[in-house]
């Protein structure tokens, strides 16, 4: 009996360092632990161009079945972000913040060095919070004045998790677009996606 006894005790020690070291896919902390999630951006985070429910926070919501808020607003610079940043996203308390800015500075002409600076400034006091950032970059060739580098860069200063082109297979794809600019229904979720794989690795 007292054998039975430490062999179904060596069987349970066993069983429980296989999950603590090889846990189920998808069940990682990243995905259980987020609780207040913040989509922050322009037009892209709105969900200009999608029909209603179909922007990428409300199909992000649906592929992590958790609340998230959309504090996005059509033609933001990264400037006018800044000004409204302790009122939609620090004052929330977040646990994960992600970024979709830069695109109206790009088209504006507003330079690179003003753009990354306000961008910086935002990934740096959500951070201060103890959230953590995802930012979506904008890569344009031959178009972009630098600023898909700039990215890459600011990633690279401030720790924050980068996916280089939110558009990448999106962008001059009729199937995925509602106008030369924004994504449709199809289009957003594709940029859910790649949140959401960032969120979740």
């Amino acid at each position: 009996m007292r054998k039975v006894t430490y062999f179904i005790l060596i069987v349970g020690i066993l069983f429980l360092g296989y999950v603590v070291f090889f846990p189920s896919p998808g069940v990682g902390p990243h995905k259980s632990n987020y609780q207040t999630i913040i989509c922050f951006g322009d037009s892209l985070t709105y969900g200009t161009g999608a029909s209603q429910g179909m922007d990428y926070p409300s199909q992000l919501s649906q592929m992590l079945n958790k609340p998230v808020i959309n504090a996005g607003v059509p033609g933001d610079t990264t400037g006018r972000a800044l000004m409204r940043l302790e009122r939609d996203v620090i004052s929330k308390n977040p646990d994960i913040v992600l970024i979709t800015l830069g695109g109206n500075d790009l088209k504006n002409g507003v330079s690179k060095d003003t753009a990354f600076h306000n961008l910086r400034e935002i990934v740096e006091s959500i951070q201060k919070q103890g959230a953590t950032v995802i930012i979506g970059g904008l890569k344009f060739p031959l178009q972009d004045r630098g600023f898909g580098k700039g990215y890459q860069e600011l990633a690279d200063q401030t720790g924050a998790v980068l996916i280089p082109n939110i558009f990448e297979g999106i962008m001059g794809n009729r199937k995925l677009m509602s106008d030369p600019i924004h994504p449709n229904d199809a289009g957003y979720k594709m940029i859910a996606q790649q949140f959401y794989e960032a969120m979740v690795s």
